[in-house]
């Protein structure tokens, strides 16, 4: 619990600045209810669906080095930490998947990208869960019906 404060300490103090689209992390936070909480997670299963449709961008918040170490071939690396200023590498058309191997960087992204005006989810089972469902003919099959490589 005392983590979670700290998070949405953290979450406040970067949204200071408010654009007609973006909101409040407050008005985030007032606003929610049960039908945003399933709304913020990504299924695996979902997210291959966005994907393959085009409709989704997954973005792996993970430092360069955890990265460089192992990836996915269809998540583009935003470090959390370099994410309010590379804003505009995001496509506000949409869907921000974040993700990250056990979701905490990835919820604190999601939250951020929210009060930017962004439609976003973190993914649910992080990137370890991706790299177990993505396994055999189910990764084949994503695989060919992508539209085109990942970012």
């Amino acid at each position: 619990m005392k983590n979670l404060m700290l998070v949405i300490f953290a979450l406040f103090t970067l949204t200071t600045a408010v654009h007609a689209e973006e909101q409040t992390l407050a008005n985030y936070l007032v606003n929610f209810d049960y039908d945003t909480r399933v709304a913020m997670k990504a299924e695996n299963k979902e997210l291959i669906d966005l994907l393959v449709k085009g409709k989704a961008h997954l973005i792996d918040i993970r430092f360069k080095e955890e990265y460089e170490a192992w990836h996915m071939g269809i998540a583009k690396n935003i470090p959390l930490n370099e994410l309010p200023n590379r804003l505009d590498e995001l496509d506000k058309n949409k869907i921000i998947v974040t993700a990250c191997p056990h979701n905490d960087r990835a919820i604190i992204a999601m939250t951020f990208l929210k009060t930017k005006g962004y439609e976003t989810m973190y993914l649910k089972d992080g990137l370890t869960g991706l790299a177990e469902y993505l396994r055999g003919d189910v990764a084949y099959d994503f695989i060919q019906q992508l539209p085109g490589e990942a970012d």
